[in-house]
């Protein structure tokens, strides 16, 4: 629903926004103002590929010229028409409104959640500004400044009522009409940044959790991890924010559909609100049941009103998130059926060793790097290419690649070597740590440090006895208590410099230098990479609808999604693809 509002935010504001053109050109058909929200939510995706941090510093004056001209036409109307409506803010009146109103007050609570719009996307200002900011600005001026406008256009209201459709830019004095309509459409853009960011936030996190296809993450800030963009999301948005606007042309329509996503977000915020004060807080059950309550009840009131909207706009948030509800969990589904088939096939080294004589694998010149999840055994990709071809690289390294929640990891801590096997058969194992700002594309320049990094391995020896960053000791229940991309990232948020800090390792052993001497052969031969070509299918023995879902949903975005080779810039003419089939 979120990623829907993504969607409607940006649809409903600019269009509402250009639709004050109106108010002084009453004969502007309506083809021309949605073709005015068009232009400007082009230029507003197309902006974003700059990131925030680039445009972020007009936000602030924007947003606070913007409160300053709705608080300030909000006071003009309260004392010019009506300044008796300062009553309203007793809870007295919205008792006798729905006594008076009945079924027909119930059904404008569809209406009335728009004025809450924009409260559900608040925390992706997480990525730019503290908690204690978020709720000072909000409490101290965003909300006051809210309330004078309302107040002041339900005072108009009250001695204009043919004004109903167009009460805002009608409200605003002739005066200060065209500032306030050019600072109100800079200010929808501004709003739209704001669920647009939350969108991309939400389809990072569903990727790292292996709920959503491989996307490119660009991180725009090199020192804020939330700002990011992802450019093939920007340009679908702005394909569908344009089919919105040219489809329903009429703010009514479109503000069923955002109303009834914004209050399915608030209320499924709630339900999960109470699983995390019982699971994770661990509070008492009565006091989440009294929040539960509390919250919930009131959002379904709104929510049920929302839902009589459906088939006047209200279907499409809900045909949007079931689409997409559908693609996470199929690539979920299908993603776990492949690391499982991957975790049971794969094949012990001393196996693969044993069998080395009897197939006659012959060993080529030059270094291999074996792509593969799989941190402990031989990938069932690399056992399949073996025993079909019965020959790798004199030097083989299984690479697995491990992403930390730090900008950037120093090029000296970058690789974690081990040995596999004897050292006569040339195996390593290597996790490759990169932070969220790394650059993957120079395939030369990590070439050269991985075999730096192995040739200082073999020179120190390779059992490791003891491994210490310079100036900086951690304990051993420490790391043994966090999980090693925790462990990874506190070595890298304690302060460790990127450049003068040098890493001591002790090491039982005595280097060999023969290994040296294959290794420097063996880099003068060529170094190849090899990853998966996989293609999963449902077993024969599966269902209808499992053979559905996997052979083709799942293989389908898998054939359309960012490659792994073109996200680790792997030079084609050194790439070994090994094509293999599962079957889950």
């Amino acid at each position: 629903m979120v990623i829907g509002d993504g969607i409607l935010t940006p649809s409903m504001s600019v269009l509402s926004a250009v639709n004050g053109i109106k108010i002084k050109a009453t004969g502007l058909h309506e083809n021309y103002t949605a073709s005015i929200a068009c232009l400007v939510l082009v230029g507003l995706f197309t902006l974003q590929k700059f990131g925030t941090r680039r445009v972020g510093f007009l936000f602030a004056p924007i947003l606070l010229a913007w409160l300053f001209c709705i608080s300030v036409v909000g006071i003009y109307n309260i004392i010019h028409w009506n300044p008796r409506v300062v009553s309203a803010l007793s809870p007295y009146y919205v008792y006798n409104f729905f006594q008076k109103a009945g079924k027909d007050g119930w059904s404008s609570l569809g209406g009335v959640v728009l004025c809450i719009t924009g409260a559900e996307a608040m925390f992706a200002d997480l990525g730019h500004f503290s908690q204690l900011s978020i709720r000072i600005a909000f409490t101290v001026v965003v909300y006051p400044c809210l309330i004078l406008a309302y107040m002041g256009e339900a005072a108009y209201l009250s001695k204009h009522k043919e004004d109903l459709q167009r009460s805002f830019y009608k409200s605003i004095p002739e005066v200060v009409f065209w500032p306030v309509f050019i600072i109100a459409t800079l200010a929808t853009v501004v709003a739209s940044q704001a669920i647009i960011s939350a969108t991309f936030s939400i389809i990072s996190q569903c990727r790292a959790l292996k709920c959503f296809p491989r996307v490119k993450v660009v991180h725009t800030s090199n020192h804020i991890h939330g700002q990011i963009y992802i450019p093939e999301v920007n340009w679908f948005f702005m394909v569908l924010c344009l089919a919105v606007v040219a489809g329903y042309r009429d703010t009514d329509m479109i503000g069923n559909a955002y109303g009834l996503a914004v209050i399915t977000v608030m209320l499924v915020t709630t339900c999960l609100m109470f699983l995390v004060i019982v699971m994770v807080w661990k509070r008492n059950i009565l006091g989440a049941l009294a929040f539960f309550i509390v919250f919930g009840s009131l959002e379904l009131f709104y929510f049920s009103a929302c839902l009589a909207k459906v088939h006047k706009g209200g279907w499409f948030p809900l045909i949007f998130s079931l689409v997409v509800l559908s693609t996470m969990c199929i690539w979920h589904y299908g993603t776990l059926k492949k690391q499982a088939y991957e975790s049971h096939n794969r094949v012990c080294l001393d196996m693969l060793l044993s069998l080395g004589p009897n197939l006659g694998i012959n060993r080529v010149p030059g270094i291999g790097l074996i792509y593969s999840n799989v941190a402990t055994g031989v990938p069932p990709m690399f056992a399949h290419f073996v025993t079909n071809f019965p020959a790798y690289h004199r030097i083989l390294i299984f690479v697995t690649l491990q992403s930390l929640t730090v900008p950037k990891v120093p090029a000296n801590q970058r690789f974690v070597i081990s040995r596999l096997g004897p050292p006569e058969f040339r195996l390593f194992q290597c996790v490759v740590r990169y932070g969220y700002k790394d650059q993957r594309k120079d395939s030369h320049d990590f070439e050269s440090h991985l075999i730096e990094t192995v040739a200082e391995f073999i020179q120190c020896g390779s059992d490791c006895s003891e491994l210490r960053v310079l100036g900086r000791e951690f304990s051993l229940n420490q790391l043994q208590s966090s999980p090693p991309e925790d462990v990874a990232a506190l070595r890298l948020e304690n302060g460790i410099s990127t450049g003068s800090s040098k890493k001591t390792v002790r090491f039982r052993g005595v280097g060999c230098s023969k290994e040296l001497e294959d290794l420097s052969e063996a880099r003068e031969s060529g170094l190849a990479y090899m990853m998966g070509s996989t293609c999963i299918l449902a077993s024969e023995t599966s269902s209808y609808l499992k053979k559905f879902v996997i052979n083709v949903v799942y293989g389908f975005m898998r054939q359309n999604c960012r490659r792994p080779a073109t996200t680790l810039g792997v030079p084609h003419t050194s790439l070994i693809e090994v094509g293999m089939v599962y079957r889950v």
